[in-house]
């Protein structure tokens, strides 16, 4: 069977992957090592954060060569603001990212957008990103937070964004933060066909980091409806892999990522 037949959509083997942030503090030491570990837990999929942006082409081809050799892929980057998404920064993301193998260059956080015509505008840089990106076989997408999802001027800039960004263009969802202001996730999922092409999968639950809760809870822990997420994105959504993402948990860094992928071979089986 193809490689590729295996990750089809509705199926239960779409590949789960880790965004590093997860484990950020052990990947500041030490890189191999962390990205080995992760491997070895049984993790297919790594997503690499905003730093990965101040590497040198030749650092990306050792990391290349260390994720070939391990056998999983890098799906996908997260890019803070507009530096990868506009000139003269857009070129090295592009270098970058095509060394990497990834398919997506996902912007993690606009920083400051002004009003609903704000995000528009946005909108319009990413359209224009994407149609660079698509000449070197990469797209564009954007990774939601709580903002996103909470009224502004009587709509969601989520949706302004969705409307004003070209359908190939991939709205990451983030389903913690989505959760966390009270939006449907589903909901979303479904008003968005073929666009959810990866999913954060980031628990939430209502109290305090204090008390373990908030971001803090593991993978399944929180009050995130996952079945119901799980299937909407595979009968509608067009997800190609699923991303853990943990800010933090009462474990040390490593054992969360560890305890979340369990629990997700769990829920998965």
């Amino acid at each position: 069977m193809a490689p590729l037949a295996l990750f089809a959509a509705g199926d239960k083997k779409i590949p789960v992957g880790l965004e590093l942030y997860s484990v950020r503090t052990e990947l500041a030491k030490d890189l191999t090592a962390t990205v080995t570990a992760v491997a070895k837990m049984g993790y297919q999929v790594v997503e690499f954060f905003a730093p990965y942006y101040q590497w040198t082409e030749d650092y990306a081809k050792q990391v290349r060569k260390l994720m070939d050799d391990l056998g999983i892929r890098c799906n996908s980057t997260h890019n803070s603001g507009m530096q990868s998404f506009t000139d003269p920064g857009m070129q090295k993301a592009i270098d970058l990212n095509k060394i990497l193998g990834t398919k997506f260059i996902v912007m993690s956080s606009a920083g400051r957008v002004n009003g609903i015509d704000g995000w528009k505008a946005l909108g319009g840089t990413l359209t224009a990103a994407t149609e660079r990106f698509k000449a070197a076989g990469l797209r564009a997408g954007y990774h939601n937070h709580q903002d996103e999802f909470r009224l502004l001027e009587g709509k969601r800039p989520i949706e302004v964004l969705a409307a004003n960004t070209p359908k190939e263009f991939m709205l990451q969802f983030d389903v913690g933060t989505c959760v966390e202001v009270g939006s449907d996730p589903v909901a979303w999922i479904k008003a968005n066909p073929g666009r959810i092409n990866s999913v954060h999968c980031k628990d939430w639950a209502p109290g305090t980091v204090a008390d373990n809760k908030g971001y803090h809870v593991l993978f399944g822990e929180g009050v995130c409806p996952w079945p119901q997420i799980f299937d909407a994105a595979e009968s509608a959504g067009g997800v190609e892999y699923y991303l853990i993402e943990q800010e933090g948990s009462r474990f040390p860094e490593l054992e969360t990522a560890q305890r979340c992928l369990d629990t997700w071979k769990k829920m998965r089986a």
